[in-house]
């Protein structure tokens, strides 16, 4: 992307709890990634990566605790501020609706305009932009109700680029996309110098491009590092319930983890 984009800043989360019908889907959990830093969440299927991440975007606010952007809690911010700071991208797809790719990624620069202004110049090469680092100018003229679930998956992407904030949320935003755009994906969040939290099922993919990681299990985090001191056996074992081995990738050097089936009976 060009230049023009904000300052990363720190994103921290203080003790956040969620409670919703009596039930604790996210117990005092704390992290914090510093401005630029890549963080991952891990964890199995329920363990309340996706419902902290809805705190940080101001989506579920936390029954207890802080989620603070540059130091300043992100709940007491008008919403357009926010939102120039703090761009997401979700796990669910919009419903269908009859708005064209450039449509959507235009959403991204809604913050940055005044009611009812209309894309300039800027905007319109900054739309542009973030669909051709997403592979997806081509997609521009197409409905969004009508793209393949990949297609959508790099669109949304596009957009949160669009928006132009010094911080990224990402809910699995590697879902659906195929194993070159995946690893696209996460080269260009890598690249872009942003303060980035990503949920991610893939602990290999988290490790190869996280500088650190948070692992959560049953709405309490378990475990926090960098991926070779985080992802373990033992920590496999305990949170994720198989055997695995991990060891340092040949080529890249990065932790690399191969889990050991069980064999049939």
């Amino acid at each position: 992307m060009s230049t023009g984009r904000p300052r990363p800043e720190s994103l921290r989360a203080e003790k956040v709890t969620v409670v919703i019908g009596g039930r604790t889907l996210v117990d005092e959990v704390s992290l914090e990634a510093a401005p630029g830093e890549v963080v991952g969440l891990v964890g199995p299927n329920g363990a309340g990566k996706s419902t902290l991440l809805r705190t940080f975007y101001r989506a579920l606010r936390p029954t207890s605790g802080r989620v603070l952007l540059g130091g300043e809690d992100v709940w007491r911010m008008p919403v357009r501020r926010a939102a120039r700071r703090l761009a997401a991208v979700l796990q669910e797809a919009p419903g269908e609706f009859d708005l064209t790719v450039y449509d959507v990624v235009a959403m991204g620069r809604t913050p940055h305009k005044r009611a009812f202004q209309g894309d300039d110049r800027d905007d319109r090469a900054i739309v542009m932009e973030a669909l051709d680092v997403l592979d997806a100018a081509p997609l521009a003229p197409a409905r969004f109700d009508r793209l393949s679930g990949g297609e959508k998956q790099r669109v949304l992407i596009a957009r949160a680029l669009a928006q132009r904030t010094g911080t990224l949320v990402m809910d699995e935003p590697t879902n659906h996309l195929d194993l070159r755009h995946q690893l696209d994906a996460l080269r260009l969040v890598g690249g872009l110098g942003a303060t980035a939290v990503i949920a991610l099922h893939d602990l290999n993919l988290a490790a190869a491009f996280c500088d650190r990681l948070l692992v959560l299990d049953g709405g309490r985090a378990v475990a926090a590092g960098p991926p070779g001191e985080v992802l373990t056996p033992e920590l496999l074992a305990e949170v994720y319930r198989v055997e695995a081995e991990v060891s340092a990738h040949p080529r890249t050097g990065a932790v690399h983890v191969v889990v050991v089936p069980r064999p049939r009976k």
